[in-house]
């Protein structure tokens, strides 16, 4: 099965203000389609956070991990494909 992710853009690099925002909008996606996970990611163009959300147990989580281009960039790419194909 494939995955959904919803990106969306930091506002004045602020990573931690985007991360709400992210959840924010997960919350709101989580109203409207009818899959149990949602992932998302929140990224500043060369910086990138990701989280998802749990809708049965209506938890969000944020992983520890910032993945920074190009030195992470493999490892990004990985997570990225990870979540779209469903892994």
């Amino acid at each position: 099965s494939t995955n959904n992710l919803l990106v969306i853009e930091a506002k004045k690099d602020d990573l931690t203000r985007g991360f709400t925002q992210l959840a924010v909008e997960l919350i709101a996606l989580s109203h409207i389609e009818e899959q149990n996970v949602f992932y998302g990611a929140v990224t500043i163009g060369d910086v990138w956070r990701f989280g998802k959300l749990d809708r049965h147990q209506q938890q969000i989580t944020q992983d520890l991990n910032l993945f920074k281009v190009p030195d992470d960039l493999e490892g990004l790419v990985r997570v990225l494909l990870g979540i779209l194909e469903g892994e």
